[in-house]
């Protein structure tokens, strides 16, 4: 790259870059471009500087801090790659705007609200007994296995293996396909659904099908669910309770049961991050504080941890 090319050259690169290596960057590939475009209108020539991308970044005025934040993080990675070429160009310090991101608290379902959601599920219209049977199917699958709903809608027929009792999931976040063992009664419970599914479409190659016998939308899951879930007051910082926060609740009670026994939880932390999917052992520490009686468990093993450091 030629110091005098210009950023949207600059902003090209990088991500053809970026993207051999693997990275999808659909929305860091938007904000990039506007980026370009901003340094375009300004006429900037030369290295990336510090107040260029702070100027970027606080934009437009009234938005949230974290979104300021993630402007400059995006800016932050792109100016990383330049400096190796162009050692002038000044990359923005993390802690600049605040943090990227604020975690907020979930809603972790109870026991009697998974069961609730699916009871009110079965209850809803049928037609060739599939609509509402697919439904509570779905949410019984993210509720025993914590995937994400995109997992679930991307199942194809052939993802499930019925000897093993194992699920294959290949649309995974960032590509990575992992196996989900599955307990016997979700086993039954899927073949039951695949049984009936093939009676009324038996060439549907998606495991979870529409009236029309289409792949199920994520849009008419969500509307679906909007209504299942009301009645149930949201006991986190969300409006509602969400169809996420089942992956949530299965995290948060898996690390409930495993904190009252005697195992070792830091390796089992790694069993939950791969079985998970997450890509950082981070993101499965969190749920440590998802909720006040992990919390409260998490301080008093730091506690023994600390008692037993002193002389």
């Amino acid at each position: 790259m030629k110091s005098s090319a210009t950023m949207p050259a600059k902003v090209a690169e990088y991500l053809a870059h970026r993207r051999s290596l693997g990275y999808a960057l659909k929305a860091e590939g938007l904000l990039l471009a506007g980026f370009a475009r901003y340094t375009e209108r300004l006429g900037h020539r030369g290295p990336l500087t510090l107040e260029l991308a702070l100027r970027w970044a606080r934009q437009p005025a009234g938005a949230h801090p974290t979104y300021w934040a993630r402007r400059l993080g995006v800016v932050r990675g792109l100016a990383k790659y330049l400096r190796l070429q162009e050692p002038s160009t000044e990359v923005p310090d993390t802690r600049l705007l605040g943090p990227v991101c604020r975690r907020k608290t979930p809603h972790i379902y109870s026991r009697e609200e998974i069961l609730q959601l699916l009871r009110n599920a079965e209850r809803g219209p049928r037609r060739k007994g599939l609509p509402s049977h697919t439904i509570s199917m779905v949410i019984g699958l993210l509720a025993v296995t914590g995937m994400r709903i995109s997992e679930v809608l991307h199942l194809q027929c052939n993802d499930v293996d019925w000897n093993n009792r194992v699920l294959t999931v290949r649309e995974a976040k960032f590509h990575k396909a992992r196996l989900i063992p599955l307990h016997a009664t979700t086993v039954a419970k899927l073949a039951q659904y695949a049984q009936e599914r093939h009676r009324f479409f038996p060439k549907a190659r998606s495991f979870f099908v529409s009236r029309r016998g289409t792949p199920l939308s994520y849009d008419t899951v969500r509307l679906i669910f909007h209504q299942l879930v009301k009645g149930i007051a949201p006991r986190g910082a969300y409006p509602r309770p969400r169809l996420h926060d089942l992956r949530h609740a299965f995290a948060c009670r898996t690390l409930t049961r495993w904190s009252k026994r005697p195992v070792t939880l830091d390796q089992r932390m790694l069993f939950l991050m791969h079985y998970l999917g997450h890509t950082q052992i981070r993101h499965t520490y969190w749920y440590l504080s998802a909720i006040p009686e992990l919390l409260a468990r998490a301080a008093v093993h730091f506690e023994h941890y600390a008692n037993a450091l002193e002389p």
